[in-house]
């Protein structure tokens, strides 16, 4: 924060806020304005939102759960597929008629999508009525820019990475008073052929590990139980800080704090995944038995295309190491369907492997062409309809596995982390450290609480549990 009101240190922060909140009040009529924030994406994005969050907070800010009810909204966007794109879009598009309605209304746009300058040409052209636009590594300024827009009343559009920059002790306003997210690194240095995030988030800067050590710690002592570590790749942890640290060492770090908790992290590239991460998690204390271990293709010859840097082999061996340590290890992944110049035959290697691997989930998607990336100079001449059957039929390969690794949990007495209430309210919804879901009865009071339930009966992808 660079400008006279800006706030250089920590110090500053209270001082800075102040003025703004008077201006805000100033701007609503002297009523305490009300804040909005939609986030898309991923993980990374829930916790980027929930230090906006704080920001807003401390700019004075209540917090409503619609755009209708809302003087600020913030959309905090997400750029790895085009549909998130789209419904960015058309989310966007629908506030014109608010913005009419109240034309002192301030709308901000954030996140991967404003890194790409072909989002903001549109957003600059398409939609005139949104007042801020700033990139992934300008959420610390997000205050400057209100306040730049409050006393000048110009439209700004802030999204030029800064690759140098890691911001520590920025507010943060939690939605989830026992599972957390703890970024313990941003960007990515891996350049996927199919992947725009390098390009939006920046090169790899890990945090220091105090700063992560004292976070979590702090989360700990406010009661979190299920906290989850976050990076584009965690394995490349530590490799440009200046202490001698990697990820299976910093795990180990964490794992030592005592208290009643779960760690879980992700996301973990096969290509730097390691026996001593592994060893690590077998011998953890809190470190759930789940690893989720994106293989995205079966095919060596895809996997080459993909730059990922790892063979099927590879990958099946770091899978026999973990399930010989870790017997109960639970594994999920991601799966692209129909990459540029795939064929039938290559996608029939990813559905062998998946049979080999035997995953608890997989997150998979079609192949969504991402503007600036290798993978969208690649031919592609595989119909969309083709792509759809082949999509269709890793479903239900998937399914048939999920329902057949939930069956052997019958029977079993698991700890559970109890998350909340059914969607049909009839129930509690909870979690194994396997990340499987279970649906058992009981009170309000176990919400956020680890409680031990016997496994009766498999439903769909779910297991049904009974309390001990």
């Amino acid at each position: 924060m660079k400008n006279s009101k800006s706030a250089d240190s920590l110090n500053d922060f209270e001082k800075y806020f102040d003025s703004i909140k008077s201006l805000l009040l100033q701007r609503f009529n002297f009523n305490i304005p009300k804040a909005f924030v939609k986030t898309y994406g991923c993980q990374q994005n829930v916790y980027d939102s929930e230090k906006i969050k704080g920001l807003l907070h401390k700019m004075g800010c209540n917090f409503v759960q619609t755009c209708e009810e809302a003087d600020i909204i913030v959309f905090n966007t997400c750029a790895v597929r085009k549909n998130a794109e789209d419904r960015v879009f058309g989310n966007v598009g629908a506030l014109k008629t608010l913005k009419k309605k109240n034309p002192q209304m301030i709308i901000a746009l954030c996140g991967c999508m404003t890194e790409q300058e072909h989002i903001v040409n549109k957003i600059k052209e398409t939609f005139p009525f949104v007042d801020l636009v700033f990139g992934t590594n300008y959420i610390r300024r997000f205050p400057d820019f209100i306040y730049e827009f409050l006393t000048h009343e110009k439209h700004l559009f802030k999204t030029k990475i800064d690759d140098d920059l890691l911001c520590e002790g920025l507010p943060i306003k939690r939605e989830n008073k026992f599972k957390a997210f703890l970024p313990i690194m941003y960007g990515c240095d891996n350049f996927c052929s199919y992947c725009i995030v390098p390009y939006v988030r920046g090169r790899e800067k890990s945090r220091a590990s105090i700063a992560i050590l004292n976070e979590f710690s702090q989360l700990v002592e406010r009661g979190y139980k299920d906290i989850t570590l976050l990076g584009q790749n965690v394995n490349s942890y530590g490799k440009h800080l200046d202490e001698d640290i990697n990820f299976a060492q910093l795990l180990k770090r964490l794992d030592s704090i005592p208290g009643d908790y779960w760690i879980r992290f992700m996301t973990s590239h096969p290509k730097d995944a390691t026996r001593d991460l592994i060893d690590v998690m077998a011998e953890g204390e809190h470190i759930c038995h789940h690893l989720h271990l994106p293989v995205q293709s079966g095919s060596n010859r895809i996997l080459n295309l993909m730059n990922r840097r790892y063979t099927r082999e590879k990958y099946l061996e770091i899978v026999y190491y973990l399930k010989e340590k870790i017997p109960d290890i639970s594994i999920t992944s991601d799966i692209i369907v129909g990459f540029p110049g795939e064929t039938y035959d290559d996608f029939c290697e990813t559905l062998s492997l998946v049979k080999e691997v035997e995953f608890s989930s997989i997150f998979t998607f079609i192949y969504s062409k991402r503007e600036g990336t290798p993978a969208a100079e690649m031919e592609d001449s595989i119909p969309y309809e083709e792509k759809s059957a082949w999509f269709k039929e890793l479903l239900e390969l998937q399914n048939s596995l999920t329902g057949k690794i939930c069956k052997r949990h019958i029977g079993k007495i698991v700890k559970v982390l109890v998350e909340g209430r059914s969607t049909n309210k009839k129930s509690l919804t909870a979690r194994t450290q396997g990340n499987i879901i279970v649906d058992l009865s009981g009170s309000n009071e176990l919400i956020g609480k680890f409680v031990k339930v016997k496994i009766t009966d498999v439903q769909g992808c779910f297991l049904k549990g009974e309390l001990i």
